[in-house]
């Protein structure tokens, strides 16, 4: 079979690349090669609000929204020494109001998120593939990458034996012009093409779970809203994930090391850390098990290069940042959407290819590293793991983590604040509002901001050059103009943009705001007081990031951030 494009995998990552590639240019020819019968289930239930815009994009929001699964409104934590609950809500839940389902991506449902099962979630994302026009192949098996130096030059295939007979079972072997490894933590092109992982923390945790049937929610919110629930042990934390309205994922994620130390069984282990946890054991008190237990290791690693000279990795293949902050979808599907776009990029022949292929491979990269990091500090903020007081110290070796959580935000900013999503001032899929009330319930005594302790202020932009970052954008990847000083880039978009030209005329924080504001209201179109968050946000982001340096004018007032 000769193909355009050749996918290794049919879950999220691999439908995601298929259904943008065929949606914006339709004579693509697209296969997919999965090795297993969907429906099948698997781990990675909680979304981000970032995978509805991505699936609104894909023009599949209705039939997953159709499909009945919980809305994510947030998580409920309890982590550490404090025994008190905490929330991150991406929508207060007095702000939620009670609408009829299914509903339609608009209002609210921009800003939540759904907890899905993903044997349903993946076959219909698989199946919308299929009514785009993309060829896929259940139950094969890629059995052989031919390469060539760093180029792929085919893949052979094997059909499974209890498969039903059709033309496709005789294919044996697949040419493509493009590959993309999905294949998940297996990394099966990676492997081929001998790219080596690093694993920069010491985070070494397995996650055990097992799905129940008819438990209590902890939380409804309006139609079908709820949070998740994050409960820390002593010796490691449960996830709690209503996936169906009958259905719930409960899993247990502990260091392997405490595992293996412990002598029991992953049953014995699972039933005690379930037993331990009051809310969780009572909200299981009329539940029904389900029969399976599994484990599995989700060991947070990065692989050394994501690009080739036709093959790409998208989804976990290109890394793992341990599930507590639930993004590991969120990157998988933002990882495939870029490598489609790249592919319809390069396809075009209009801009540098090596350019397309480095943006996606630095940019991508750096995301999972922050996201590793920021793990390591959260670990390492929990003063409630009594018995893994040497594992968390380990941690924090092994990352150069000296920060307490009143420093640790200005830490945070080693990631780029700018970057994650151009023009807007958010890292680890945070706004920069909401890490900072993160970093509060990590132990921080308030939520520090740097813009009012000075009032006036200036761009530095000593050592900094002109240059161009990348956009992901309507089937397109857009050269924006930025400006690079270091490792830190700025791109001159959006929020950033009417703050530099604020900056220009003005040096008094307060006239700086107030123009930086009034421009996004005028020209964007953007609502006051998100417009006024926005301003505040990038202003944080750029004193962070070294951008703005500031002076304290006694005459003259500050801004004040309640």
């Amino acid at each position: 079979m000769k193909t355009d494009v050749a996918i290794v995998g049919g879950g999220p990552a691999g439908s995601t690349v298929g259904i943008f590639l065929k949606k914006h240019n339709p004579d693509l020819h697209v296969t997919i090669i999965e090795r297993e019968k969907f429906p099948r289930d698997h781990v990675g239930e909680s979304h981000l609000p970032a995978i509805s815009a991505i699936l609104n994009e894909m023009g599949v929001w209705d039939k997953v929204e159709a499909s009945g699964f919980p809305i994510k409104v947030g998580a409920t934590f309890k982590w550490g020494a404090n025994k008190e609950f905490w929330d991150t809500d991406f929508l207060l839940q007095e702000q939620f109001q009670d609408e009829a389902r299914p509903a339609k991506f608009v209002g609210q449902r921009t800003r939540t998120a759904f907890q899905v099962d993903r044997s349903i979630y993946d076959k219909v994302l698989l199946d919308h593939c299929r009514e785009l026009g993309c060829t896929v192949l259940e139950e094969t098996k890629v059995t052989k990458v031919d390469r060539d130096g760093d180029t792929i030059t085919g893949i052979s295939v094997a059909c499974d034996p209890s498969r039903p007979v059709d033309e496709m079972s005789e294919v044996e072997r697949i040419d493509a012009r493009y590959y993309v490894d999905c294949s998940g933590d297996i990394g099966l092109i990676r492997k081929a093409m001998d790219i080596g992982v690093q694993s920069p923390t010491a985070l070494r945790n397995i996650a055990i779970y097992r799905y129940w049937q008819d438990a209590e929610w902890a939380v409804s919110v309006g139609n079908g809203g709820t949070r998740i629930q994050i409960m820390s042990l002593e010796w490691g934390w449960l996830w709690f994930i209503p996936i169906t309205p009958t259905r719930t994922s409960i899993g247990l994620v502990v260091p392997a090391g405490y595992y293996k130390a412990s002598g029991k069984t992953i049953e014995e282990l699972y039933a005690q850390a379930v037993a331990e946890e009051p809310l969780i054991s009572r909200l299981i008190q009329s539940a029904t098990p389900e029969p399976e237990v599994t484990a599995t290791k989700d060991w947070s690693f990065l692989s050394d290069r994501l690009v080739g000279q036709n093959w790409f990795l998208a989804g976990d293949c290109c890394g793992f940042a341990d599930p507590i902050l639930s993004a590991g979808m969120t990157l998988a599907h933002t990882s495939a959407r870029k490598v489609a776009f790249t592919i319809l990029e390069l396809d075009r022949g209009e801009i540098d290819a090596a350019w397309l292929k480095s943006e996606y491979d630095d940019g991508h990269r750096g995301q999972i590293k922050h996201h590793i990091q920021f793990a390591d500090f959260w670990y390492t903020s929990n003063g409630q793991f009594t018995d893994l007081k040497d594992y968390c110290a380990e941690i924090a070796e092994a990352a150069g983590l000296t920060l307490d959580p009143a420093t640790a935000f200005r830490w945070l900013a080693t990631g780029g604040f700018t970057i994650d999503e151009p023009g807007v001032a958010a890292a680890l899929t945070y706004r920069v509002s909401g890490l900072k009330l993160v970093a509060v319930h990590l132990g921080a005594s308030a939520p520090e901001w740097e813009l009012q302790k000075t009032n006036f202020w200036r761009m530095d932009l000593n050592g900094a050059v002109e240059s161009v970052f990348s956009r992901y954008r309507d089937g397109r990847v857009m050269r924006i103009p930025c400006l690079k000083k270091g490792t830190k880039t700025l791109p001159i978009v959006d929020a950033f943009r009417h703050l530099i030209v604020a900056m220009r005329n003005n040096f008094d924080s307060i006239m700086i705001l107030e123009a930086c504001v009034n421009s996004m209201i005028q020209q964007d179109g953007i609502p006051p007081s998100e417009a006024s968050l926005l301003a505040i946000e990038a202003i944080e982001a750029l004193i962070l990031e070294g951008w703005i340096k500031g002076k304290v004018v006694p005459s003259r007032p500050f801004i004040k951030v309640s």
